[in-house]
């Protein structure tokens, strides 16, 4: 049992560096994107305000929480093979 929960500790842990970096990495594209999409098309106003607007529109998007999958689908798999060694 303790080696289980030893496991499932280092396993949130790993997630959640996962999870920090692929968010990174995300909203930087996504502020690459607006900040080419001000570059090439708009360029009148603010071009902070701009970013910063579609950031947080971004923060609020489906695939901001699409990144939690990095959480559910692991966990999933090992329960599915802890289900499948130990019942069948």
């Amino acid at each position: 049992m303790i080696a289980l929960l030893r496991f499932l500790l280092l396993g949130i842990v790993v997630l959640t560096v996962v999870y920090v970096c692929v968010s990174f990495y995300s909203r930087a594209v996504r502020r690459e994107k607006l900040e080419r999409e001000w570059d090439e098309d708009i360029r009148e106003g603010d071009r902070d305000a701009f970013i910063r607007e579609g950031l947080e529109e971004y923060d609020g998007s489906l695939r901001r929480k699409l990144i939690l999958g990095v959480y559910v689908i692991p966990m999933i798999v090992v329960a599915t093979i802890i289900y499948i060694v130990n019942y069948t």
